[in-house]
């Protein structure tokens, strides 16, 4: 994951309406934990992470309005990420699984997707 200076969304994040413009900031070399930060709102950021070093297996099934909304013309362009909550160790942190952000990279344009599959959870811990 790289840094990415501007990110659209194009739905506000719950509880936030009026902020829609954000940048992406690696926090750790691999680029594996990320910071969400407000472009209007310094004071608000979101620990983010790409699923698949902590859930291989996870692959969310985004709707058509979704891949409309953010212009989605090639799958390599799509980046998801899970927002994280941060515990007082990653043991403790946990991964909301039922509402990633979905990120085309291409037109920097994302939204919060919350996921019809149950079954997932907005507590999972992040390792085991």
């Amino acid at each position: 994951m790289s840094d990415i200076p501007v990110i659209e969304l194009v739905h506000p994040l719950p509880g936030f309406p009026d902020e829609r413009r954000f940048t992406l900031v690696e926090l750790d070399e691999d680029g594996v934990l990320c910071a969400l930060r407000s472009l209007e709102d310094p004071e608000l950021r979101f620990l983010v992470a790409p699923p698949g070093p902590f859930f291989p297996d996870y692959a969310p099934v985004v709707d058509d309005a979704t891949v409309a909304d953010l212009e989605i013309s090639a799958v390599e362009d799509v980046v998801v990420l899970l927002v994280l909550t941060p515990g007082g160790s990653l043991q403790e942190t946990t991964a909301n699984l039922r509402a990633p952000l979905v990120l085309n990279t291409s037109t920097r344009r994302a939204c919060q997707v919350i996921l019809e599959d149950t079954a997932l959870s907005v507590t999972t811990p992040l390792v085991a």
